[in-house]
């Protein structure tokens, strides 16, 4: 990792009338994770994540699922796309660009990412499932695209094939994280920020 780089964590707090969310991450870590968010599902879906994409990942939430799980995985996404930007800092000698292709038994994913500072967001993953536990199938798309928006990066997931929804969803953060994994490792090539613009 380049000096500029270090270290690149960060930690970051949001509390609001609905969900009250702390989210510790280390880019440079070894897959390690501690999650309590209420949603069984959706911890496991965060534990991989991390695990796959070599993040050390801290993420409690509290939340008003007495209502639903809309608020609490919302609120996740989105402090965790800041601790991303955040981790990143200026994102001088990073690899920038991230993919990857997985399968979970009949489901293949594959998640695209560019970490190019302008948030843009495609999903394509329909199931007919609705619920997987107490996680609501379609707050996938939900918790990715707030994260992406405040990550400010480029992220296609799209499922490729599959039909149950476990093993869609499974496949898709773990798409994910291989993808982010990628893009943020340090290119000993790279010098400066990649990109002409000199910014991102």
């Amino acid at each position: 990792m380049n000096e500029q780089q270090s270290p690149r964590s960060a930690t970051v707090a949001r509390r609001t009338r609905e969900t009250d969310v702390h989210v510790a991450l280390v880019l440079d870590g070894t897959g390690q994770a501690k999650t309590s968010t209420g949603i069984g599902f959706f911890d496991h879906m965060l534990e991989l994540f991390a695990r796959h994409g070599l993040f050390d990942l801290e993420v409690e939430c509290r939340g008003d699922l007495h209502i639903d799980d809309h608020h609490s995985v919302e609120d996740v996404g989105i402090t965790l796309g800041q601790a991303f930007a955040q981790a990143l800092g200026d994102k001088r000698g990073i690899a920038r660009y991230g993919e990857a292709t997985v399968p979970m038994d009949e489901a293949l994913c594959r998640a695209v990412v560019d970490l190019s500072g302008r948030a843009y967001f495609v999903y394509r993953l329909r199931v007919r499932r609705q619920t997987v536990g107490n996680f609501s199938v379609e707050m996938g798309e939900h918790f990715w695209r707030s994260f992406a928006h405040e990550a400010r990066c480029n992220l296609h997931i799209d499922l490729l094939r599959g039909r149950n929804a476990h093993h869609a969803l499974e496949a898709c953060f773990k798409a994910a994280a291989r993808a982010f994994r990628r893009a943020v490792e340090p290119d000993p090539r790279v010098h400066g920020v990649p990109s002409t613009k000199g910014v991102l």
